[in-house]
């Protein structure tokens, strides 16, 4: 049984305390002697990431582990590797070895939940930094996804060929349907997110406000449609992609379903300097990555600095924390982590109280 004092950190509340744990967690107890200077977290689910630390989920399962044990040590207990628009069978070979690392745990390293299937299924007309292989999102292909077994979230754009079915497919699945990379209206938006619904299904949103139509008084776009449904939706917040305030806007509007994604590339954790997305030459400068025509092009975000910059922008740390914890775990219905409560996955983050990542647990196990 392990034991750890701190402020531990409630959806609802900030409370000195002390938690005890093997694998689960066994005890919550009030403290007021609880060492003042450290919080004691969930462990944050991040449900889309590229890579990091030079490596990316396309490259293969050695790849995998890389970039799985870089945001471990970031506080990342659960881990969503994602693929890139890509050639169908590099797609599919990607898939198949995020399989094969589900089947064999990393070594102190965080829980790999599934994949999510970040492209192919994308608008050519709204790829951001994805490459210009889209495609539909035929019944064979939708077919070949679901065979690999992994999938827990597939972005697509509901404008494409064949999209009606596949979202329905996918939905019945139990896959949970992000809407993105997009040139939907409101319209087509509300009406994607009620053929997910009545299919059974959870809608989401791929990064929102990125890589779709903004809000305009007269055409309402297909942020506006998420917001105000009953969909979830993922957030880079690195002040790069979301301005502070779009992101206040976004967070008191649906604070229950907004989650913080990194989309982190293979420069994640590596000095600035020129990169590579999908085979695309990028440049990192100050935190930002961009292709050489200036988009942006994914991230090299942790999900610890998301936090700092949610604290930063205003939010009390309790409502930052459920948006990198318990939101993401309710989305990918993960009953069994996102939260400090007896009974639950002991994955935990300690940090100080600049909010620096101190101790990572998965499971009851540190990481290194």
């Amino acid at each position: 049984m392990t034991d750890l004092s701190g402020h531990l950190v409630l959806p609802d509340r900030v409370m000195p305390g002390r938690i005890t744990f093997t694998d689960q967690i066994h005890t919550l107890t009030p403290d007021s002697t609880a060492i003042p200077d450290r919080y004691i977290l969930p462990g944050f689910i991040d449900c889309h990431v590229h890579g990091g630390n030079g490596a990316d989920t396309m490259d293969g399962v050695q790849a995998i582990h890389t970039l799985a044990l870089f945001h471990a040590r970031h506080g990342t207990t659960t881990i969503l590797p994602t693929t890139i628009t890509s050639p169908w069978p590099d797609v599919m070979n990607a898939l198949s070895a995020i399989s094969e690392v589900i089947q064999t745990p990393i070594p102190q390293g965080p829980a790999v939940h599934g994949a999510h299937l970040e492209g192919p299924f994308v608008s050519p007309h709204k790829l951001g930094a994805q490459p210009p292989y889209a495609i539909a999102p035929t019944p064979e292909r939708v077919a070949e996804v679901l065979a690999a077994g992994c999938v827990r979230v597939v972005t697509l754009a509901p404008e494409l060929p064949h999209a009606h079915d596949a979202m329905q497919r996918f939905a019945q699945a139990g896959v949970r349907v992000s809407l993105g990379h997009t040139q939907a209206g409101y319209e087509q938006t509300e009406q994607a997110i009620c053929q997910i619904c009545n299919a059974g299904g959870t809608p989401g949103a791929t990064h929102l406000f990125n890589a779709m139509a903004g809000i305009e008084s007269r055409k309402p776009g297909p942020a506006t449609a998420l917001m105000c449904s009953d969909a979830y939706a993922e957030l880079i917040f690195d002040t790069h992609h979301v301005h502070p305030a779009t992101f206040r806007l976004a967070q008191r509007v649906m604070p229950e379903r907004l989650l913080f994604v990194t989309d982190a590339m293979r420069a994640a954790g590596l000095p600035d300097g020129p990169s590579q997305l999908g085979g695309q030459n990028v440049i990192v400068e100050h935190g930002a990555v961009r292709l050489p025509g200036g988009t942006l092009a994914g991230s090299v975000l942790t999900l610890d600095a998301a936090l700092r910059n949610a604290v930063q922008a205003g939010l009390p740390l309790h409502q930052a924390v459920v948006l990198l914890t318990r939101n993401p775990a309710q989305y990918l219905n993960l009953h069994d982590r996102g939260s400090l409560h007896t009974g639950k996955r002991a994955d935990l983050v300690v940090m100080d109280r600049a909010l620096n990542v101190l101790e990572v647990w998965v499971a009851g196990q540190r990481v290194a």
